[in-house]
């Protein structure tokens, strides 16, 4: 399916739109789990989602830098208090349990 097809399909039918997304996709996986990475940012996820996507992602090969990459990445466009709220919840995601903790 063309790309103008899927938007118009999506934009025409929100409910419907993305059914037949899934089978054609065209992004490899790892680029796909780092962008969920940038949407959790975006929304503000819950820690849970934070998880299943950072195991996706290091599942795929991304590495915890090119993840904290992705969060400073979308700054610009999330704001810093939407990045300074996830950072913790990325950081716990990956492993880093002493994020908070003084030195």
């Amino acid at each position: 399916m063309e790309p103008i097809e899927r938007l118009r399909r999506l934009a025409l039918d929100a409910e419907r739109g993305g059914d037949d997304l899934d089978p054609q996709r065209t992004v490899d996986r790892r680029t796909l789990a780092l962008a969920r990475i940038a949407a959790l940012v975006a929304v503000g996820g819950a820690q849970p989602s934070f998880g299943s996507e950072v195991d996706a992602a290091i599942g795929e090969g991304a590495t915890d830098q090119e993840m904290v990459e992705v969060l400073t990445a979308v700054i610009p466009v999330v704001g810093m208090a939407r990045a300074v709220a996830a950072a913790p919840r990325l950081a716990l995601a990956l492993g880093y349990d002493d994020l908070l903790e003084s030195s």
